[in-house]
């Protein structure tokens, strides 16, 4: 199903991040609100115009917390846009950040916006930690007693199994329709296309060494440094390993399928916290604020697929735009595919490459072709930087912007999968 936008041009003028930071087993140093203001207060103070003078904010996030009801708003409202300008959250899974950049691209093609701050933010460290629903029964009986006998007799109805807290991130990892977390989709993947833990170790080995040079070229000219209520300051993304091989690699042992898995912490995304946030305008609007421009929307796809395939998402999304726009792989100079997984990359290659699949799954005449590996994720991805489920979809569009000017490239794609058996995409041309 195309969620295509018809009408006037969509122009993407700025943008910024924060330093994706790894989490450490504990809540990180900033809630969700704080990582949007991270990205969104530096990027405002480089612009010719107000807060204000936005005609909406929306913002994609999976998890806010329990002070974070509609966070787009409270972004909004501390940002300082005032009480005037609306704002408003969105949720789609691993893609809420893109779901938010197309939501705007959407209001200002067909005229309804002309200025939009729109992106993602996750801080996946402070992902809420449940009472059962045995502990909430037990709780609601306890606030009904009144009488001493009556608290006495609930608290002998007290069991210590109660207390086994719920993991919010793992239960929002964890697809309840097919009862498998992300990983185990991942394992499918991997058997279905036959790609060996050596494969995906290499892959993510990769990973960390091209984030790691990106680093050290100075490529990472979004990244906004954040600073702490204690004055620790964070400057980069804290995932990279540049000492990583494939050696230290295979000593890890399978995460999701203990016994015969190829799926380890090592070739998956780290659970990360961090924000990315983008200004898009109208043709009307880069004229009224006389604003530079990073690049355009040219188009826009989500596909529906089965939720155990889900890591196939980004096949699914990005070939209904190739066929579109009668797009060859040839045309597309650099792709973005969300690294929630290595394997799960590795198997969106593959499948573009069988005509099988792509006659039976996608409905095409023969296999699109194989994406170029020195053309696919050129600065590392989610393996090595993290993937805070809701700013991943916004950021992977930023930085494909940033590489076509740096390399004075036209065009490019950036997709992700999507839990629960879907998958986003958005293609991008430098004005």
């Amino acid at each position: 199903m195309s969620n295509r936008s018809k009408g006037r041009e969509v122009f993407i003028v700025d943008g910024a991040r924060t330093p994706f930071i790894k989490a450490a087993g504990k809540p990180g140093p900033f809630p969700a609100a704080d990582l949007a203001l991270g990205a969104a207060r530096p990027l405002m103070l480089r612009q010719p115009f107000e807060a204000a003078s936005f005609d909406e904010v929306i913002l994609g996030c999976v998890m806010p917390g329990p002070d974070e009801a509609n966070i787009a708003r409270l972004v909004a409202l501390r940002l300082g846009c005032g009480k005037d300008v609306p704002a408003w959250t969105v949720q789609r899974n691993c893609a809420s950040g893109m779901q938010a950049l197309d939501c705007a691209y959407s209001n200002i093609a067909t005229g309804r916006s002309n200025l939009v701050l729109a992106g993602g933010v996750e801080s996946m460290s402070h992902a809420p930690v449940l009472f059962s629903l045995a502990m909430v029964n037990w709780l609601a009986s306890w606030g009904k007693a009144k009488s001493v006998g009556q608290k006495f007799g609930a608290l002998k109805q007290l069991s210590p199994a109660y207390f086994k807290p719920i993991i919010g991130l793992i239960r929002g990892l964890t697809d309840p329709i097919v009862g498998l977390n992300m990983g185990q989709t991942a394992e499918i993947l991997a058997h279905r296309f036959g790609i060996s833990r050596a494969t995906m170790d290499a892959y993510a080995v990769d990973s960390h060494l091209r984030l790691a040079k990106a680093m050290s070229d100075g490529h990472l000219k979004e990244i906004e440094p954040l600073y702490d209520s204690r004055g620790n300051v964070y400057q980069s993304d804290d995932g990279v390993r540049a000492d990583s091989t494939v050696e230290k690699l295979a000593k890890l042992k399978p995460v999701f399928d203990r016994d015969f898995g190829r799926v380890t912490a090592g070739n998956s995304a780290q659970v990360t916290d961090g924000a990315a946030m983008l200004i898009l305008a109208s043709e009307e609007a880069v004229k009224q604020y006389q604003l530079p421009v990073m690049g355009r929307i040219v188009d826009s796809e989500w596909a529906g697929l089965e939720p155990s395939q889900m890591g196939l998402g980004p096949a699914h999304a990005m070939a209904p735009i190739m066929s579109r726009n009668h797009w060859q792989i040839s045309d597309i100079d650099y792709w973005e595919i969300n690294e929630a997984f290595a394997t799960q990359v590795l198997a969106c290659v593959e499948a573009w490459k069988d005509n099988d699949y792509c006659r039976n799954e996608l409905g095409l005449e023969c296999a699109i072709g194989e994406i170029d590996r020195d053309r696919l994720n050129v600065d590392g991805g989610g393996v090595s930087l993290g993937h805070p489920v809701g700013a991943s979809g916004a950021r992977i569009v930023l930085h494909l912007l940033h590489v076509l000017e740096r390399t004075n490239s036209k065009r490019g794609i950036a997709s992700l999968c999507i839990g629960g058996g879907q998958g986003g995409a958005m293609a991008v041309e430098r004005a």
